[in-house]
């Protein structure tokens, strides 16, 4: 067949080009492989032979010109296309841009370049072919397949770990949302949402495997500070309002009854009758029912007395997302009246409230302190509908 060179023709030799050329690794036993599935491993370990999206093109049309559809051992592997027929396959490339390709994959080790005496390409006889030879994409065949695999891995564990990281973030959310909810007082829920402000802008950028395994720590310990926090029970009062229990709950059972005998005399309060102070400010229910409308969809019978209307309360008072303990501690606080008075008027503007259940935690804290009624409420709405 002839002596085949191994310095290139007019270029520099280094050290590199020569261990490529002349020890290269010894081809597979048995049989060939096809030229695009070598093709398509080479493509998915790319990055581990530092070759770019565009070396591939170049080499995806060398191997184009190869006319078998596998590479064989003991074959002839040679193409030996012009830089015009190769740059007109490649839509035009410029014959510049092409060999700088064409010298990266040579310098990789993935082609070889067969050069004639006078450095063109050409078949002689059809014994010899004088151009580009293919024999490395069948030689490092294993090479190319275990880095594919490890770049496959390491892919697959980054599109887990960006699950996670997904699936906790709205853990935490849901979770935030609830505690804020049974528990509104407490600052755990302002450090995780300020937790989850920071990540956005970080998952919007491509982070390594050891960033995102980092963040999922983070997401792991707020979620354990999160369940550890919900899974104690609430203290729906304070040390005051426990030592003031029981004479609240007779000034609240005795104003739940005064006003359900207002409800149904509906008589005018005479000017010189003093009353607790907690009955000057609660409305006749008249008055609320006359702004509360939204109350009154879920009463289709209508709602004729005070026990009634707590009744109506009660039961929106789940939808409205608000847990049994914050609604037990304000008719502790309030009185049952007076707390359904509260969750009927703040029904009316309920897409206004973030967290439901935490505004109502601090109107009942201020009703504790007697800072508070449910007048206030009812006129707001007067204001409203102004």
């Amino acid at each position: 067949m002839g002596y085949i060179p191994i310095t290139p023709f007019r270029r520099t030799m280094d050290a590199a080009l020569l261990q490529h050329v002349s020890h290269p690794p010894a081809p597979p036993s048995g049989e060939g492989i096809s030229k695009w599935d070598a093709l398509r491993e080479l493509t998915a370990g790319r990055i581990r032979f530092g070759l770019s999206d565009r070396d591939l093109t170049v080499l995806q049309v060398l191997i184009s010109f190869y006319p078998a559809a596998d590479l064989r051992p003991g074959e002839p592997l040679v193409v030996f296309p012009s830089n015009a027929t190769i740059c007109a396959r490649l839509n035009g490339m410029p014959c510049s841009t092409m060999r700088r390709h064409v010298a990266r994959l040579v310098d990789s080790g993935f082609l070889i370049r067969r050069d004639s005496p006078n450095g063109k390409r050409y078949l002689r006889r059809g014994e010899i072919a004088f151009g580009f030879d293919l024999a490395p994409l069948l030689n490092r065949i294993d090479e190319i397949r275990t880095a594919a695999e490890a770049i496959r891995a390491e892919e697959a564990h980054l599109a887990t770990l960006r699950e996670s990281i997904s699936l906790m973030r709205r853990d935490l959310c849901g979770l935030v949302a609830l505690g804020r909810i049974e528990r509104p007082a407490l600052p755990v829920w302002d450090d995780c949402d300020a937790l989850l402000t920071t990540l956005v802008p970080m998952l919007r950028r491509k982070l390594s495997a050891p960033e995102l395994e980092r963040l999922q720590e983070v997401l792991s310990d707020a979620l354990d500070r999160v369940r550890g926090t919900l899974a104690v029970p609430v203290s729906v009062n304070t040390d005051t309002v426990a030592e003031e229990m029981s004479t609240r709950d007779a000034e609240n059972e005795q104003h739940y009854h005064k006003s359900n005998s207002e409800s149904h005399d509906l008589k005018p309060t005479a000017k010189n009758q003093t009353l607790p102070r907690r009955e000057q400010k609660t409305p006749t229910l008249p008055d609320v029912l006359s702004r509360c409308t939204e109350l009154r969809n879920y009463a289709p019978d209508g709602i004729p007395t005070w026990p009634k209307f707590v009744e109506t309360v009660e039961t929106v008072r789940p939808m409205m997302g608000i847990a049994e303990p914050v609604w037990a501690d304000a008719k502790r606080t309030m009185g049952p009246v007076e707390a359904a008075i509260v969750l009927a008027t703040m029904l009316e503007r309920y897409e206004r409230y973030r967290s439901p259940g935490g505004y109502l935690r601090t109107l009942t804290r201020k009703s504790a302190e007697r800072t508070f009624s449910s007048a206030t409420m009812v006129r707001a709405l007067d204001r409203q509908a102004a």
